[in-house]
């Protein structure tokens, strides 16, 4: 049933978008990769002029409400390297959300830890299904690596609703940002990153925990990978200390409520 839902959706979608340049020439393709303007002593971060449009446009975001000391923690999940587990006790146990974006080798390879993401409370996001730059794939290819990811989430854990996206490599263009949000996702960046993702390069607890700490800042949205065995021991530490100074971690859904509630709000 969901293949042939999957089927159905991506035969609307070819007509409702034409067969393949249609849509893809309406757009710019052109590729960028996402970066921010780094800042001192721990003060919100900005990014390039042209991305700020592009985001507002298709209703993405890398950053929430700076005006409040609000953390929101990302992982990025491509493949499992036998640190989840940590981190997700380290959060049932401090009782802080997270999103945690998902490619096709980890639903496949993680299955119990998916399960334990959805009943635990967090945000299972899309990250596509062979991490490509989605910028790079014709509009066919994208619409189906992102379906494949919803279609497998639902199968393991019954939940059909998948509403994030984590672009691959942080590669982004108008075109994939438009198409992704026509699909019903929210594209979302980060303002707080370091790197972390190189296994054989970690540096113990405390580079992380320097490393993290010396970036949070109001609203806040982390990229932490879990493969890091870094992050895993830095992180009850970096909760701790974190709330110590002032901050709340909060879940992405929080975030798209408020913003939501101040696009109602009448002038």
């Amino acid at each position: 049933m969901l293949k042939k839902t999957t089927v159905l959706a991506t035969l609307i979608f070819a007509i409702l978008f034409g067969c393949g340049n249609t849509f893809a020439s309406a757009y710019s393709n052109t590729v960028h990769n996402w970066n921010y303007k780094p800042e001192k002593d721990n003060k919100p971060v900005t990014t390039e002029p042209h991305y700020l449009e592009m985001l507002e446009k298709t209703n993405g975001f890398f950053i929430g409400n700076t005006s409040k000391k609000e953390l929101y923690l990302t992982f990025d999940n491509g493949y499992e390297n036998g640190y989840t587990e940590t981190v997700l006790d380290v959060l049932k146990e401090k009782e802080v959300p997270a999103a945690f974006f998902v490619t096709g080798h980890y639903l496949n390879d993680a299955e119990d830890l998916i399960k334990r993401m959805v009943d635990e409370g967090h945000i299972v996001g899309n990250h596509s299904w062979h991490h490509p730059s989605l910028p790079e794939v014709g509009d066919g290819r994208l619409t189906n690596e992102l379906n494949k990811v919803k279609e497998r989430f639902t199968e393991i854990t019954g939940v059909k609703e998948m509403n994030y996206l984590r672009p691959p490599r942080g590669q982004f263009s108008e075109r994939s940002l438009v198409l992704s949000e026509k699909l019903g996702y929210t594209n979302v960046f980060w303002s707080m990153a370091y790197k972390d993702w190189e296994v054989d390069k970690q540096k113990g607890g405390d580079y992380a925990y320097n490393q993290i700490m010396k970036r949070i800042h109001p609203g806040a949205i982390m990229l932490i990978h879990s493969v890091s065995s870094d992050n895993a021991e830095a992180l009850p530490r970096v909760i701790d200390d974190a709330r110590e100074l002032g901050y709340e971690f909060k879940s992405l859904d929080d975030l798209m409520f408020e913003k939501q509630m101040s696009d109602w709000q009448l002038p």
